[in-house]
């Protein structure tokens, strides 16, 4: 390994990044900051750095260097240094002063070479089905030669990294998390992604049909308001079919959902406005929400919202509208939304948000 947040003279590590900018370029694998990976080479793990984008893999330093068996000791013990794994940066190696991702710990209990855990709306919409377990197993069963897992909601952190170091001595290739995302491992890069490919096929699913939205329309919705209609024409769809609000309004779906838009997708009455809205929520002293939906015609944004709760809501619509009509979900409850938005790590990632829109 050398110095400037790069293992030279290590050809994989290119093939890597390569890899890691090819999921991070792919909104319905990775939405802005969301989504990790990493890279282990002589007790040494190179791990996507926490509010970094993987779509700028091998054009900006956004890999910290960490001593694996030193975190996974530490995480074993409980000791609180896991949590947000700075202690064991490779503080010569660590050129731009990155901060480890918070999902580090999880990364070192795997034993794999390689690691790719990304936000795939085809694995979070039949994550969150009340009938998951069938679901899934009925898929993955396209894939016998695969071993892979199922893993509880855990809050991201060291709850998520506990359970999976559960199962980690099993080396399963694939992990799906539940209300979360998925994990592809190997010993090879090109291993994992030949595995990203079927797997991605295996766990596709058939998004709803809608009508497309009207955003000249949805501008009479915004006058006066600090708001405006999403510029992203896909993440309209929330809004087009009675099935998708229905499962985007009853309740937080993964922790994304949560960071970035908010507890609350609001819903407006028919020919109510914006500033109607915002108006009445203000008077019973209630937050406005960040992402509005105006039934049959589209979704409006707060003017607040950053680059990634815009894209945010782009990852909504692709899971919403992957959900079956009538199916029975299972949403995050009240107290995994609150450690979520109290969260001083999730606070961080937003704040390193706001910094990326306002140079922008």
């Amino acid at each position: 390994m050398a110095s400037g947040n790069r293992a030279e003279n290590i050809p994989a590590f290119d093939a890597f990044l390569d890899l890691s900018r090819e999921i991070g370029s792919d909104v319905l694998k990775t939405q802005g900051a969301g989504g990790n990976t990493s890279f282990k080479r002589d007790g040494v793990m190179w791990v996507k750095a926490s509010g970094t984008w993987l779509a700028h893999a091998g054009e900006r330093d956004i890999m910290v260097p960490v001593t694996v068996a030193p975190l996974v000791a530490a995480l074993r013990a409980g000791e609180p240094s896991a949590e947000k794994a700075t202690d064991f940066i490779v503080k010569a190696l660590n050129a731009s002063g990155l901060r480890p991702s918070i999902e580090t710990s999880f990364h070192a209990v795997l034993p794999q070479a390689v690691v790719a855990h990304y936000h795939c709306v085809n694995a979070i919409a039949l994550s969150v089905l009340a009938d998951r377990d069938a679901v899934i197993a009925a898929r993955m069963a396209k894939l016998p030669d695969l071993t892979w897992a199922t893993i509880p909601y855990r809050r991201p952190g060291t709850p998520l990294a506990h359970e999976i170091d559960r199962v980690a001595g099993t080396r399963p290739d694939v992990l799906i998390l539940y209300n979360h995302g998925i994990i592809v491992t190997g010993e090879t890069v090109e291993a994992v992604r030949q595995r990203i490919v079927r797997v991605t096929e295996a766990l596709s699913v058939e998004e709803r049909v809608a009508a497309a939205a009207d955003p000249m329309t949805l501008e009479a919705f915004v006058e006066g308001a600090d708001f405006h209609a999403a510029e992203d024409p896909q993440s309209h769809k929330t809004a087009l079919s009675p099935a998708s609000v229905t499962a985007a309004t009853r309740g937080s779906l993964y922790p994304d959902h949560v960071i970035f838009l908010g507890t609350e997708i609001g819903v407006l009455a028919d020919g109510e406005t914006v500033r109607a809205y915002a108006d009445e929520r203000r008077s019973r002293g209630l937050p406005v929400a960040k992402m509005l939906l105006v039934p049959g015609h589209g979704v409006l944004l707060a003017n607040e919202l950053t680059a990634g709760g815009r894209v945010m809501a782009r990852c909504l619509a692709e899971v919403v509208s992957r959900i079956p009509e009538g199916a029975s979900v299972a949403y995050l409850g009240p107290d995994q939304e609150y450690e979520l938005t109290h969260w001083e790590a999730e606070q961080y990632r937003q704040a390193l948000d706001r910094k990326a829109s306002e140079r922008a």
